[in-house]
């Protein structure tokens, strides 16, 4: 009896791990790729969402592209899905029409098509996730686990918003002083609201091409509504209203949603937070992700490789708002305690990123090197990126490391 006990019990174990395995296939097969999600992305991409579609680029195939993030794997943050519009290919702009309403002596409805016939312009600018490198932070907060995939760089084409209303004839009320841009809600999608301050108005591009080709529907087209220098959830794709407001929009992607704490009544220094809690968001205690802040990323060597040495290539990207210019990057192997300076690509203004390099001699064995930027308003990047901890995980900008090895 005791046997045949072990026997069945062996059996029935072996039928409980075939039924484990055999679920486990199905639930793989069900998980769709990015590419199933979306037409034309490559199928690396790591899904974080299925609706709204959420995906980010692999760290490894980010820094393939250190000039420009082709549409195939540049990151995608939805907070709501147009449906229809999950394709890399461009959305027609006929009829695509837009309102202008607000402050404003004479509000308007355009034609998407008007804009071909209006001066084009052109930005080269970082689009990023407020919440890229949230896993960074200790203990981790709530939202898409973004590692550092969720940004790119990308050429924005179309017509300023300055030149539309200058088109128009149109002049915007003091009291202005707001932009508050609405996405499409065809389809029965959810209401997407976000404004930004008045000043944004000057770089303000209602884009119309992405890298040169259609604006791809899944990022925006056929028209978004872009900021350059703004984190990427203010720059609203498939804007079909655009406000001339005195305040803040109070919908729920502007509070309490995308905003991080300051001292009370102020927009001034962040306000710490301890790891772990709650906060209790308003207008007047915290500020909403607007500007992008100062960063930097280290693009080789990756993270547990194996390089030549003695003299060994150190690179990357930084970046910030693009009010000022990124004076330096600084590299150290040490720990911070010294630091060696880079080689600039480019100097000046600018809302791309701007690659850098430095060359260390590094002794066989295992190395950590660390990177960080200065732009000219003596803006850089702390040592310790969790002092900036916030419940949801936004604006993560800590100094960069990579270990790795040196044959």
């Amino acid at each position: 009896m005791e046997k045949l006990d072990r026997r069945t019990t062996l059996k029935l174990m072996g039928m409980g791990a075939a039924l484990l395995a055999a679920g486990s296939r199905a639930f793989a097969q069900q998980t769709p790729t990015a590419d199933q999600l979306v037409k034309g992305k490559n199928p690396k991409l790591l899904v974080l969402s299925q609706r709204p579609v959420v995906l980010e680029t692999p760290y490894d195939l980010l820094v393939s592209q250190p000039e420009r993030t082709p549409k195939e794997i540049l990151y995608i943050r939805n907070n709501v899905d147009l449906p229809g519009y999950n394709t890399v290919e461009g959305a027609s702009l006929d009829g695509w029409k837009v309102e202008v309403t607000g402050l404003v002596d004479k509000p308007f409805t355009f034609e998407a098509k008007e804009l071909l016939a209006l001066p084009q312009s052109e930005v080269t600018m970082v689009l990023q996730c407020s919440g890229n490198g949230r896993t960074l932070y200790n203990p981790r907060p709530s939202g898409n686990p973004w590692k550092r995939g969720g940004m790119g760089n990308v050429t924005f084409r179309g017509v300023r918003l300055k030149t539309l209303l200058e088109s128009k004839g149109v002049k915007l009320s003091e009291k202005a002083l707001y932009i508050t841009a609405h996405a499409s809600r065809q389809g029965g999608a959810a209401e997407f609201v976000r404004s930004v301050p008045i000043h944004a108005l000057e770089n303000a591009l209602l884009a119309l091409s992405m890298n040169g080709e259609p604006l791809p529907a899944v990022h925006g087209g056929p028209v978004r509504l872009v900021f350059p220098g703004y984190f990427g959830v203010n720059n609203v794709k498939w804007v079909e209203k655009i406000e001339f407001t005195e305040a803040e929009n109070a919908t729920a992607e502007q509070m309490p949603r995308y905003r991080v704490p300051v001292i009370p009544n102020t927009h001034l220094p962040f306000l710490p937070q301890e790891p772990g809690s709650r906060y209790p968001y308003s207008f007047t205690n915290s500020r909403p992700n607007w500007l992008v802040n100062v960063n930097s990323f280290i693009f080789a060597p990756l993270e547990g490789q194996t390089v030549e040495g003695p003299y060994v290539r150190v690179e990357g990207v930084a970046f910030n708002d693009g009010m000022v210019p990124i004076v330096s990057v600084e590299v150290s192997t040490n720990g911070g305690r010294t630091w060696q300076k880079a080689e600039l690509a480019t100097q000046g203004k600018t809302f791309s990123w701007v690659r850098w390099r430095a060359t260390l001699y590094l002794r066989p064995g295992s190395h950590e090197v660390m990177a960080r930027a200065w732009d000219a308003a003596g803006r850089s990047q702390p040592l310790d990126g969790n002092l900036a901890w916030n419940e949801r995980g936004y604006e993560w900008n800590g100094v960069m490391r990579v270990k790795f090895t040196v044959a």
